[in-house]
Formats: structure tokens, C-alpha cells, sequence
């Protein structure tokens, strides 16, 4: 698979870290596997952010146990290898799929468009939580939080407007104020530190202004935590 070349543009002294970490992980999966599983969920949760199709994790185990071939005469030792990278990879794969939402995949193109149309097919009560938390297993990500370790900025600044814009039905209204501040209290310091250009779009979002003027005043409701 040349074209899986691509996602291992790193330096020499990454590549080596990788392919250490492999080796580790697949005796790990022997000694603790119920923890592995665990840390390869999460793992996975990272790859749906990088975007990695997933049909190149096959070609990349069978390179690897070429390799381990060329190492040892212990068929033993490579089937194991073999055994254990196989299931590494089918957890990644399973992790990936379920967690590549409409949203992150439009994280991926940092386009304010394309996030408003992936979100735009959920319905109100669960609006929020799409932007906010993937789980797969036990292992959970936030939406929002990897648009800023990313760098896709533009899909961040959307998703913070969509989560602060106040919508109703016959029954309820619907804000995001309290479920973006339940999944990250810290929300405040995280932009502050890492992305400061997001700060106006979410402090305007915490202001309700009313379209009735009376005497001249326009009532404000400004919601701090």
C-alpha cells in the first residue's frame, strides 16, 4: 500500500518510537489484555481525528510480520506476533469506524460549511452532545476539544456558535450553555491558552438579548459560570 507511505511522513527517531510502541503493545495484549483494549480504544479515537482510512491497517500488519519473519526462524514467536497485531488492528479498525461521526469528518476539512451541514441532520436535545462527546467502549473524545488540538479553527468557531444558539420546540428550549460547561468546566482557560480567537464567538454566544425595547432599554441576560 504506497500510498499508506503518506501517514508515516515523521522523523527517523518517531518512526523507531512507533515501531517500538508496536512491539510492546502486541506482548501487552498478552500480559493485560482487558487494559489494552482499553488504550487501543482510545488510540482509535485518536486515528478518527488524524483521518486514517482504514484499509490501510491490513497491509500495514502484514509488512510488519514480514519483517518479524526476516527476524526469527521461531514460527511460534511470529505467529504470536502475528495473532496479537491482527487483533491490534481489527479494535482499531472497529474503534475508527464507529467513531467517525459526520461531524469529525468535517472537522477534518476545517470548513464552517460542511460542519454546519453534518450537524444540521441532529435533532435538538441531542445537538449538543454530537459536538461534545464521541464514546466508543469505555473511551470517550470531544469534538470540539480535537477541532482546537488540530488546528481546525474555522469548524471550532462554528461548533461554539451552533452549541450557544438557543432553539425551541412546543415543549422545550434548547442551550448549549450547560452541557458545553458540564463536559469542559475549564473551557475558559483552554481557549485562553490555545486558542484565543475563539473567546469573543463564545462570550457573545453567552449573551441573551431580548428584541423588545421598552423606555429605550433592551434587556441582557449574560450567562456566567
Amino acid at each position: 500500500a504506497p500510498a499508506g507511505q503518506d501517514y508515516f511522513k515523521q522523523s527517523t527517531t518517531r518512526l523507531y518510537w512507533i515501531a517500538d510502541k508496536i512491539v510492546e503493545m502486541t506482548i501487552e495484549m498478552y500480559r493485560e489484555p482487558r487494559k489494552m483494549v482499553e488504550d487501543i480504544s482510545a488510540l482509535g479515537l485518536r486515528h478518527v481525528g488524524y483521518a486514517i482510512p482504514t484499509e490501510f491497517f491490513a497491509p500495514f500488519v502484514s509488512g510488519a510480520v514480514e519483517v518479524v519473519r526476516t527476524m526469527t526462524t521461531d514460527e511460534n514467536a511470529e505467529d504470536a506476533f502475528r495473532w496479537s497485531l491482527t487483533l491490534i488492528s481489527k479494535i482499531l479498525v472497529r474503534t475508527i469506524l464507529e467513531g467517525s461521526t459526520i461531524v469529525m469528518k468535517a472537522i477534518n476539512t476545517n470548513q464552517e460549511k460542511a460542519l454546519k451541514k453534518a450537524i444540521s441532520v441532529s435533532p435538538r436535545g441531542k445537538r449538543a452532545m454530537e459536538l461534545l462527546n464521541i464514546t466508543v467502549g469505555t473511551q470517550s473524545i470531544s469534538p470540539l476539544y480535537w477541532s482546537i488540538e488540530s488546528g481546525s479553527l474555522n469548524t471550532a468557531k462554528a461548533m461554539i456558535e451552533d452549541l450557544l444558539t438557543i432553539r425551541a420546540d412546543r415543549d422545550n428550549y434548547y442551550y448549549g450553555c450547560d452541557d458545553l460547561f458540564g463536559r469542559h468546566p475549564e473551557v475558559i482557560q483552554r481557549l485562553s491558552a490555545d486558542a484565543a480567537a475563539l473567546l469573543p464567538p463564545l462570550l457573545d454566544g453567552l449573551i441573551w438579548r431580548s428584541r423588545v425595547a421598552v423606555n429605550g432599554q433592551r434587556r441582557v441576560n449574560y450567562y456566567v459560570k
